[in-house]
């Protein structure tokens, strides 16, 4: 539970219909494999005691009060466990018959949730026995001998645990126009729990599926769906134990149907509350609802959850194809609409034969296409200084002839050398001055280039340099129009792979090549003819600071629990003293290097991360890092 994790479990006990000391004795036998597993949720099905498919045996004396014997047997057993538990029951008040969810926690009844939405129509029949609990005042009953709640407004908060909050509906609740879990989860539930007994028809399993997720993403909250399965009468119906636990919109785990057991998987609380604090339509409630709490001993919350090493990567490779599609589309379609406004006459862009400029000629030719405008409009350049390597400047050549572009070769030594005299600067001195006088000529050259032609200079610049500040202020920096700024290198990467797997030769070839060349600014002389100042040896591998950047970001996730799950990911791959030292590289570049970030020029914002000043990210230039450096140094 440290860090916002908690393990939940949906289960699905075999059960025999009307005998209640069977059943309650496999809830038993789940409830203890939960515990044993980490869980501190299990969520049973619907009127799991008795058997959802009694029919008038609901209205039997005899059945109520083994029910509530196995409730009474249940709690008891519960006072074992730090977990809480909801199992569904029959339970008579006065007149009335109610279908709830007992919440138990170490012995004590919670409080008890009727369910609200009763179907008649088709193969269902409840209206026949149960009353429904929707409009019901909140009351104190007595049942196993306690004392607690029981109404339709119910919040279960976890004192030490804040961001734990407990919300209830049952089965058909979900099915309707409104859901009670809306209101529970405006008034502040982030972990919303289904006791079902949805019975099996084709294609329900989809459809099922499909409206568990949504409602965990229309609610920024975890959804536990524990359906009825084996056992339950088929006398008309099959259940098949369909149980799913999902969170705001993913499935994280479902259980195999036509089995019983366990299905667990950790919700992320803290991500959950991040969300509903960044997103300002999600508008708590100010409907009193009645909060029954409880505490949950802190402790250490084993992981299975998969962590992606590259976030903004689809892991599914039919997904991946039309999400780098998408993208491309995205901003050539951005470039296209900004062309057009300006009434440019041709695009210009620095062709460096790297990997950023490569993926941005890309994206200008597809924009190109788009207007119907010919390729010769796009002017390449090629710039080649003290660190340029033969391989990096064929393939600009190579790439701008296979594209149709127009090229032109500008060696810009002459004038940076001249640029060193006149500034006094020792050429054989290799600083930053060495490197970013470079950068700066080229970008000071593509400008007005630009201007003599009427024309945009294209941004190359990706999001991964933006959060490093690995760019050169007022040089590769600088553009008019940047189509890369809200692409991470690790994305970069698959599009040029995606744009080569549907190339022709030899473009393909060129394209593949440029992928597998090393990551470098190229403004260091080279050694015996190849690069030799490469980019991820000096601040660290591109695949860790885009998962740093994606969860600090996207997640708010502190330095800690950052650290903790990229442990986790690249578990094999890097010892958590190389992930700490890049994390703290990291966060001491990002907070260093707003400046560059706060002048942005426009680009077409593509993914939930960007760091455009004007849209996701406004932070000031000046704000300091240390509370997130000491967190990361402290590891």
């Amino acid at each position: 539970m440290k860090d916002g994790f908690i393990r939940v479990a949906a289960a699905t006990p075999r059960i025999r219909v009307a005998d209640c000391a069977y059943n309650t004795a496999r809830v038993e036998e789940l409830i203890g494999e939960a515990a044993e597993k980490g869980a501190a949720l299990c969520v049973f099905p619907e009127l799991v005691i008795t058997g959802y498919t009694c029919g008038d045996l609901f209205l039997q004396d005899a059945l109520l009060r083994a029910a509530e014997d196995g409730l009474t047997r249940i709690l008891a057993s519960s006072a074992r466990y730090a977990m809480v538990i909801a199992v569904g029951l029959p339970v008579r008040v006065g007149a009335a018959l109610y279908n709830c969810a007992a919440i138990c926690y170490k012995g004590r009844l919670l409080g008890l949730v009727p369910k609200q939405n009763i179907p008649n129509y088709s193969e269902f029949y409840e209206a026949r026995h149960f009353t429904s609990g929707a409009g019901m005042p909140t009351r104190e009953i007595t049942l196993c001998s306690q004392t607690a709640p029981l109404g339709v407004d119910l919040l279960f908060r976890c004192r030490n645990l804040p961001d734990f909050v407990l919300g209830c509906e049952i089965c058909e609740d979900l099915w309707v126009s409104t859901p009670p879990s809306g209101r529970l989860a405006e008034a502040g539930a982030t972990v919303i729990v289904n006791l079902s007994a949805s019975d099996e028809l084709i294609g329900k399993a989809a459809y099922r599926r499909a409206l568990v997720a949504n409602q965990s993403a229309r609610l920024l909250c975890g959804y536990i769906y524990a359906d009825a399965g084996m056992g339950e009468s088929t006398q008309d119906l099959v259940f098949a134990g369909h149980d799913l636990i999902c969170e705001n919109g993913a499935v994280l785990a479902e259980s195999k149907r036509f089995e019983t057991g366990l299905t667990l998987a950790e919700l992320d609380l803290g991500r959950l509350a991040h969300d509903r604090r960044r997103m300002n339509t999600f508008v708590p409630s100010a409907q009193p609802m009645t909060e029954i709490s409880f505490d949950l001993p802190l402790r250490d919350t084993r992981l299975t959850r998969v962590f992606p090493q590259t976030p903004f990567v689809p892991s599914d490779k039919d997904d991946l194809q039309a999400r780098c599609e998408e993208i491309l589309n995205l901003q050539a379609t951005g470039l296209a609409t900004r062309l057009r406004h300006t009434r440019a006459k041709s695009a210009v862009i620095g062709l460096s034969g790297g990997l950023d400029s490569t993926l941005a000629l890309i994206v200008t030719v597809h924009a190109f296409d788009r207007l119907g405008w010919e390729r010769d409009g796009i002017h390449a350049v090629t710039m080649p200084c003290f660190g340029t390597t033969r391989r990096t400047k064929s393939n600009a050549e190579k790439l701008a002839e296979a594209y149709g572009a127009r090229l032109d070769c500008v060696d810009i030594k002459a004038a940076v050398t001249q640029h060193f005299k006149d500034i006094g600067h020792d050429p054989d001195k290799l600083d930053v001055t060495f490197e970013n006088a470079q950068a700066r000529q080229r970008t000071y050259i593509l400008m007005d280039l630009a201007n003599q032609e009427g024309g945009m200079v294209i941004g190359t610049g990706d999001l991964s340099e933006l959060a490093l500040g690995w760019a050169t202020y007022n040089g590769d920096h600088m553009s008019m129009y940047g189509v890369n700024a809200s692409i991470p290198k690790t994305l970069v990467r698959y599009l040029t792979a995606f744009e080569a797997a549907r190339s022709p030769e030899p473009l393909k070839g060129i394209l593949l090549d440029v992928l597998g060349t090393p990551v470098s600014p190229e403004l260091l002389p080279p050694k015996d003819g190849e690069i030799s100042q490469k980019t991820e040896e000096l601040v660290g591998p591109y695949e860790l600071h885009d998962f740093f950047l994606y969860y600090m970001l996207r997640f708010g996730y502190p330095p800690r629990k950052i650290y903790r799950v990229a442990c986790r990911a690249f578990e094999g791959v890097y010892e958590p003293a190389v992930v700490k030292k890049w994390l703290v590289t990291f966060i001491r570049r990002f907070f260093t290097q707003q400046f560059k970030r706060s002048c942005l020029p426009d680009g077409p914002k593509v993914g939930t991360v960007t760091l455009s000043p004007r849209g996701d990210w406004r932070m000031p230039s000046d704000a300091v890092g240390e509370v997130w450096l000491r967190e990361a140094e402290s590891l």
